[in-house]
């Protein structure tokens, strides 16, 4: 009866690791998805900064003309935005990491 209890916690301890594992993947790939919004962001800026005269953006299915540095202003924000939430996912991916990585200690003493 005590090794069903073992086995039984054990168990819950693996899905958990399963859990956090999964938890890890799914920052990883937003974490990817900001990193290529922040490349797209950062050539936006870049084709602006070039630019002389007003910028023409997408809205909906048209393009409106807006000024240049009402653009810029726009850009740096999401800039900052996105480098923000690239920092938040980086520590809660490294938290998730440190959790799992003690699951998985536990885990290995527990089977030894």
């Amino acid at each position: 009866m005590v090794e069903q209890k073992i086995t039984r916690e054990m168990q819950e301890k693996i899905q958990e690791l399963q859990m956090l594992q999964q938890r890890m993947q799914l920052f990883g790939a937003q974490k990817q998805q900001f990193q290529m919004q922040m490349i797209e962001t950062e050539n936006a800026l870049g084709e602006v900064e070039k630019s002389k005269s007003s910028v023409y953006r997408l809205v909906g299915e048209i393009l409106v003309e807006k000024p240049c540095d009402e653009i810029k202003k726009e850009l740096k924000e999401k800039k900052e935005e996105l480098e923000l939430r690239i920092k938040t996912l980086d520590k809660q991916e490294a938290k998730t990491k440190e959790s799992a990585l003690a699951l998985q200690k536990e885990l290995s003493a527990a089977l030894k």
